[in-house]
């Protein structure tokens, strides 16, 4: 026998006892001082009323044989009441003891009981000297309601990883019922305790109870309006069309459900709420009687538009704005409208004039943000001139470009065509064909605006426009084809320049609308919401799928949730500060029609689009064709990572294509997402078949990569650039001048006045800008790309893998840095000054145009 350091033999542990730890917040702290909470707590305690756990066997089953592990007798949490030991701001760690022998077993899940009225977010469990084995970790991460609120026993499985062949006999029971559970019955209303992760058609966009003005189509489920599936909440039909899903109103409340799970850390939406008070005020206030014209009228000069970076903008006092201030629905909004000449809504200054105020009016810039800016993703290389449109001819006319290879010339003195095309010298940004079946619809509200296409040259490493063309319709109706005016460049300070400088907004006002409403909304948000829906329904927590994909999939369903309530709804703030208005989600549907699942890979992207060619001797297996190509260099690499990371996880659990093909969660989780999630493109030959390794590791890329990088790409950099609307001004109010018209002798008297008045107005700037500074910060509680919660897997193998894809991280955050600092880059400053940094994956809290967040997280 060993003896001690005292010479005694140390004492015998009780075999027939396991002790554990487990770590969980309390409702009491999350409300603060929350004495109802706490008295509850209480005289539950008293009433023995506890919180208890029953360890679950994963290596014998019930003596009655089948697939269900022995169940161990109920342990409770002890001293509830008396501990008081945060680890955190809000997180308490509590003994408890399970009377568990060798004999039954190693735990392999557990089941809580909250016999409390309180949740409370229950973070692991962590069991020490478990015979026979040691340590067993469980990460929980989920908030636990009382045991009435639930129809089935809530468990949690240990950190360990199974494919659903090689799962304990002991757990396999548990493993499906868990998942049955979280599929719901598809008929009740959901509550904010339920777990119910189901499908519905975006049938909540409108609000026809409220009149015909919020009328909107059902998107998904139809040939006109496709569209990827959102959660489905269960709320009642409204009253006047039972086809529509009845809304909350904006005032009162604005939870939507989703499983609990998905909500926003109690962190998080402190910080949204902060800033969120702060972007929805300009919305709200023009709920009240003639705000937005009486108060927030217009800008006169650029340096107008300044001062909202500097000191805010000054509100008039008197008897009429304090009415409407007293008039508003609480304390907190009164506040946001006070009457004693205070300023108003002073917002950080955005990058794009840090350096320099005016370098944005350069066409350099303007080119340049094609490849560096908020929508990097749209530009194309132009293969023929004229440039030919995809629409139907019967429907829509002719609709080919009126920019000619002799305008193109004349617009560049040395410039061959032909030569130009052949030498991948041309580039187009084309939002024709998107947006022209809209245009009669959309001119016929308050909004003016064109369809364009802009012409670019590639000339010494950048690029500069050549021609910019702005189409509407034929009056005479959309089948007789388009009129359309060409415009080219022309010195700025000079009525020709101001016409130009005009043309290029109006290409701004296109640009920044696709994209928010597609490449943003669209291409990221609503296309990952399936992919979520379908990996809790159809992917068990043991699943080594569901453990790579979960972290990408944090917070996105609440975001998306929040969108439709407050932004993208009929009215809402998107439709108030974008150009297409009340069709702005028309357009998205529209655009989805032609969404390719494996086009999302950057690399497919960027050959589809032209701007890249198949190169074997390239470190990608591509040659970009604008080299300097800041969004497309960076995320190549990021790319890599990502793709080589998936790679080497996904073979630690399949070693060859049959264990693809036999796995029957991975198979039924992929045709739901292809046949229900996606059922408008079930059909669709290019979807994955899911029958090898290889096209496993492929589809698991594309995800982690749009969650990740490409929505940080396009979501991130929307402050920087478009916090300063005369840079990216979303909506136009009036047509181009024509000569011998009052307007045109307008924009002679004074070019700086015209332009203001014919982009955004102050009250649509200030709702805009509120808004992209929300979604452009990093939360206080943030993960980016590279981090996981420490213990995410036992694998020691998938560990190893992960260590090298955060070193792999750390190269290219070194990589770029240094290409920003290189002069010959010129697309990565330009002539703001500007560094692009959008895809570092690095980035500390707030307002910083760097970190790639592992999720659509904002």
């Amino acid at each position: 026998m060993k003896l001690n350091h005292c010479g005694k033999p140390p004492p015998q542990r009780n075999q027939d006892k396991v002790r554990g730890v487990v770590k969980l917040t309390k409702k009491k702290f999350l409300d603060g001082d929350n004495l109802i909470a706490s008295f509850r707590d209480w005289l539950d305690e008293l009433l023995r009323n506890k919180v208890s756990l029953q360890l679950i066997s994963a290596t014998h089953p019930t003596e009655t044989g089948g697939y269900s592990g022995t169940v161990g007798k109920p342990a409770n949490l002890k001293k509830w009441l008396t501990t008081f030991n945060p680890l955190t701001a809000d997180e308490v760690a509590f003994k408890v003891t399970f009377h568990w022998s060798e004999d039954e077993g190693v735990p392999g899940a557990f089941i809580i009981r909250n016999n409390h009225h309180n949740e409370f977010y229950l973070k692991s469990l962590t069991l020490d000297h478990v015979p026979g084995h040691g340590r067993i970790h469980f990460f929980c991460n989920s908030w636990v309601y009382p045991v009435k609120k639930y129809k089935h026993n809530r468990i949690f499985f240990s950190n360990q990883t199974y494919l659903p062949s090689e799962t304990p006999i002991a757990l396999r029971e548990y493993r499906e019922q868990e998942l049955k559970n979280l599929r719901g019955h598809g008929v009740e209303e959901l509550q904010e305790w339920d777990r119910v992760y189901d499908y519905a058609v975006y049938n909540d966009l409108g609000n026809p109870d409220k009149g015909s003005k919020y009328e909107r189509p059902t998107l998904g489920g139809s040939l006109e309006h496709p569209y990827p599936r959102r959660a489905r909440t269960g709320r009642p039909p409204a009253k006047t069309d039972p086809t529509c899903e009845s809304r909350i109103h904006i005032l009162k409340s604005i939870e939507v459900y989703v499983p609990r799970d998905e909500r926003f850390s109690h962190l998080k939406l402190s910080d949204v709420v902060a800033y969120g008070l702060k972007a929805l005020g300009p919305f709200i206030l023009a709920e009240a009687e003639d705000i937005r014209d009486g108060v927030l009228n217009e800008f006169n000069t650029l340096e107008d538009t300044l001062a909202i970076y500097k000191g805010g903008i000054k509100l008039p006092g008197g008897h009429r704005l304090n009415q409407v201030r007293k008039s508003l629905p609480c304390q907190t909004l009164r506040e946001l409208l006070r009457n004693d000449g205070e300023h108003f809504m002073k917002f950080p200054m955005p990058h794009v004039v840090a350096e320099d105020k005016s370098a944005w009016r350069t066409d350099e810039e303007f080119a340049r943000e094609m490849i560096a800016g908020m929508n990097p993703v749209s530009i194309c290389r132009l293969r023929e001139v004229p440039h030919k449109s995809k629409l139907n001819p019967q429907v829509y006319g002719d609709n080919t470009s009126r920019i000619t290879k002799e305008i193109l010339e004349r617009a560049c003195g040395n410039l061959k065509v032909d030569e130009a095309i052949k030498s991948n010298k041309l580039y187009i940004l084309d939002h024709h064909d998107s947006l022209m079946p809209y245009i009669s619809r959309i001119n016929r509200t308050s909004t003016k605006g064109y369809a364009t296409r802009t012409v670019l040259l590639k000339e010494g490493g950048i690029l500069k426009p050549l021609a910019i063309e702005l189409s509407i319709p034929d009056p005479e109706g959309d089948k007789f084809g388009i009129i359309s005016e060409v415009y080219t460049p022309a010195e700025q300070g000079t009525v020709e320049g101001s016409i130009w400088q005009l043309a290029k907004a109006y290409v701004s006002i296109n640009d920044a609308g696709i994209h928010q409403l597609c490449s943003h909304w669209l291409n990221t948000h609503c296309v990952l919401e399936p992919f979520i829906i379908a990996t809790n329904r159809q992917l068990s927590v043991l699943h080594p799928i569901y453990k790579l994909l979960h972290p990408h999939f944090r917070d996105t369903m609440y975001i998306n949730a929040l969108g439709r309530q407050i932004l993208v709804s009929a009215g809402g703030a998107l439709e108030n500060t974008v150009f297409p208005g009340k069709y702005s989600m028309e357009i998205t549907s529209n655009a989805y029609k032609d969404w390719v699942f494996t086009d999302q890979a950057l690399p497919a992207d960027l050959l589809k689009r032209g701007m890249a060619v198949e190169d074997s001797s390239s470190p990608h297996g591509l040659r970009l064709l604008v080299e300097d190509y800041p969004y497309a260099v960076d995320g190549l690499e990021i790319w890599s990572a990502i793709e080589t990371w998936v790679r080497d996880y996904c073979s630690v659990y399949y070693k060859d294509d049959e264990k693809t093909r036999t796995d029957p969660e991975l198979q039924s989780w992929w045709n739901e997402v292809r046949c229900v999630g996606h059922g408008d493109k079930k059909d669709e030959p290019w979807w994955p078949k899911m029958q090898s390794l290889e096209e496993l590791i492929q589809a698991c890329t594309i995800i982690i990569w749009t969650a990740s990088a490409l929505h940080a790409a396009i979501n991130f950099s929307q402050y920087p650039y478009g916090g300063y609307l005369p840079n990216r001004p979303s909506l136009s109010r009036r047509f181009m001048p024509k000569p011998g018209t009052e307007d045109y002798k307008e924009l002679e008297r004074n070019p700086e006045k015209f332009f203001l008045r014919t982009i955004t107005s102050q009250f649509q700037t200030l709702l805009g800008i509120s808004l992209i500074e929300l979604l452009s910060r990093h939360a206080s509680d943030e993960v980016f790309l590279g981090e996981r919660e420490e213990g995410w897997t036992e694998d020691k193998e998938a560990l190893e893998a992960f260590d090298r894809f955060k070193e792999k991280l750390v190269a290219i955050e070194k990589g770029i840095m240094d290409l920003n600092g290189d002069e010959n880059c010129r697309n990565r400053r330009g002539p703001v000054k500007m560094p692009y940094t959008v895809l570092i994956p690095s980035s500390e809290v707030g307002l910083t145009f760097r970190g790639i967040p592992n999720s659509v997280s904002m």
